[in-house]
């Protein structure tokens, strides 16, 4: 049985499948030419993570495929309802990649706080001519130990998050409409861990209430945060989004920049992606990354063997 494996998949994990039988095909198929490609290899299954659409015209058009795979935690570029009502299994890897993308969310914040962003675009520009000066433009950081996180949506990567807040001194609070209470375990190096015992909170309070926020929810219909959510919210707060694009409104963010209502965001995923808006891309105070939150080696090495071991048990 054939495995395509669109974009990519760790060595552990392609092992793994091949060591059960499977043949993977770890190439990249153009998305215009991954109908031809699957029917003229007799793929079975198909793994991908966020760069391969597989909408209606792929499903239809491949009636061999048994397993479609998502290698992260958000199935937007899937049609997940099509897919199993023709009888197509949907599988994806909601617990690999927790840590890594909680772990980017506090690189976001760290560079906020210390205009770590700034400093690093203009320090190769001015660091030999103007050292005194931009040393006192970053003079005003401030710490995050003792400040309030508030994250919403407190699924695997919400906790993750919460747990390195706890970790570093941080109050924790969150919302989430299936949540109303939660217990959050923070382990150490040498095995011990210590658990905080969390009630969820309205979003209005957490908007109000926190120093921080860090967004941890699937892609919505409509913004989650907006003009108006902006202006509940703390005047300095910090926000960082290393969920979905289309939740956070990044005109009104923009704004909320500009009057300094929001001292920094932190953003990893945008609007407009592939393409972010300029507006964005050029703002002092936002801290940038492309996408890649599950982007480490280990989250990679996690997310193939969670593939491997799903696809080996639903064909055994």
């Amino acid at each position: 049985m054939k495995i395509l494996a669109n974009d990519g998949i760790s060595k552990s994990g392609k092992q793994t499948l091949e060591n059960a039988g499977f043949e993977v095909l770890a190439v990249n198929v153009a998305q215009e030419q991954l109908v031809s490609y699957i029917n003229q290899n007799k793929v079975s299954v198909l793994l991908v993570r966020s760069s391969t659409k597989v909408f209606k015209d792929v499903i239809d058009g491949c009636p061999a495929l048994k397993i479609i795979g998502r290698g992260g935690v958000g199935m937007d570029n899937i049609d997940v309802d099509y897919a199993k009502s023709k009888g197509i299994h949907v599988i994806n890897t909601p617990e690999a990649s927790s840590s890594s993308v909680a772990e980017l969310v506090f690189a976001h914040l760290f560079s906020g706080v210390r205009f770590l962003h700034d400093a690093n675009r203009n320090m190769p520009l001015e660091g030999d001519s103007n050292f005194k000066k931009l040393k006192n433009a970053y003079a005003k950081g401030i710490e995050l130990r003792g400040k309030t996180l508030g994250i919403i949506g407190f699924g695997r990567i919400g906790v993750a998050t919460a747990r390195i807040a706890l970790g570093i001194g941080m109050k924790v609070i969150f919302t989430d409409p299936f949540l109303d209470e939660a217990t959050v375990t923070v382990p150490f190096f040498d095995g011990r861990s210590i658990s905080f015992e969390l009630s969820s909170t309205p979003l209005e309070n957490l908007l109000k209430t926190a120093d921080f926020i860090s967004l941890h929810v699937p892609s919505q219909k409509s913004y989650l945060i907006g003009k108006s959510e902006f202006g509940l919210m703390k005047d300095g707060v910090g926000i960082v989004n290393a969920a979905r694009g289309g939740i956070l409104d990044e005109v009104a963010l923009v704004d909320a920049l500009e009057s300094g209502k929001v001292a920094f965001a932190g953003l990893d995923v945008y609007e407009s992606e592939p393409i972010p808006e300029i507006r964005i891309l050029m703002h002092p105070d936002i801290s940038l990354s492309p996408h890649i939150g599950a982007a480490t080696e280990e989250a990679q090495d996690r997310i193939g063997m969670e593939l491997a071991s799903q696809i080996i048990d639903l064909y055994k």
